[in-house]
């Protein structure tokens, strides 16, 4: 974690991201930028600005109203109340989910279609308990740990960090329980402005985010997507750009990294 301009940066397979909320614009100069990305070491810088501008092609996930149950229809209250009744959902210590963890997160990313790699159990549990997040267990009738989740809260707001479901237990519905029961906890009992799952997923597939918004109210809050580049990664950056497509349509392991930092610069233009 690196603090620049009263703003703390966290690194994140190779790019320097601001840990802010979303609304919080952030402003760098060329000079500033070039500073920061000498002082990380990172290809890039991500940050966004324009929050909640009505359209674009890069959003975050939110939603900004009350909980409730009478705000679904009669099958998705349903669902919820089926996850309830089926799971044990509890706001826990960080030592419970680093000590109990790893094989929800491990059978969870099996489901993944990612060029990420997973960490060992050791950087997970050190992960965990370094980490200053809320965490959340999801157990079922047995109290075995079903999923879990970690979010972290930046003005007024909560972002779901990480939420992973052990694919055994998902007719369960966990997911249903843990997700009411949390945006119960920090829009209704806290009262923050908004809770989050993220921004919109460049480097792997996602269903997570289609389901909050079907299911559960959330919205796409658009902003503007702004990168700045190392000298030599911009370079490689032009030169590739031209044949994205193929790229893309190549479909190989090893060039999955190439696409995903196309795709993202795709982005970054489609606001000039």
């Amino acid at each position: 974690m690196i603090e620049f301009k009263d703003i703390k940066w966290y690194s994140y397979h190779g790019a320097l991201l601001p840990r802010t909320a979303p609304h919080q614009e952030v402003f760098l100069t060329k000079s500033e930028s070039r500073k920061l990305l000498k002082k990380s070491g990172t290809y890039f810088l991500r940050y966004t600005d324009e929050w909640d501008r009505g359209s674009g092609e890069f959003w975050y996930v939110i939603k900004d109203e009350k909980e409730g149950l009478d705000s679904y229809k009669s099958k998705i209250r349903n669902q919820i109340k089926r996850g309830l009744k089926n799971c044990i959902v509890e706001k826990v210590d960080k030592t419970i989910i680093a000590n109990n963890g790893y094989d929800v997160y491990i059978e969870a990313f099996k489901n993944y279609s990612t060029f990420i790699i997973p960490i060992s159990k050791e950087n997970f549990k050190k992960s965990i308990l370094s980490s200053s997040d809320d965490f959340w267990a999801v157990y079922d009738k047995n109290r075995r740990l079903i999923a879990y989740a970690n979010n972290f809260i930046e003005n007024n707001m909560c972002h779901y960090n990480s939420m992973k479901f052990h694919p055994e237990s998902l007719n369960l519905y966990p997911s249903y329980a843990l997700i009411y029961t949390m945006n119960e906890y920090y829009l209704n009992h806290k009262k923050y402005r908004y809770v989050s799952d993220g921004a919109r997923s460049i480097s792997h597939e996602t269903n997570i985010q289609n389901f909050l918004i079907k299911k559960f109210n959330f919205r796409k809050a658009y902003c503007r997507l702004n990168i700045d580049y190392r000298l030599d990664v911009k370079i490689l950056t032009s030169i590739f750009f031209p044949f994205r497509q193929f790229i893309r349509h190549l479909n190989v392991a090893q060039l999955k990294r190439i696409d995903v930092l196309l795709h993202q610069e795709e982005i970054r233009r489609s606001y000039e």
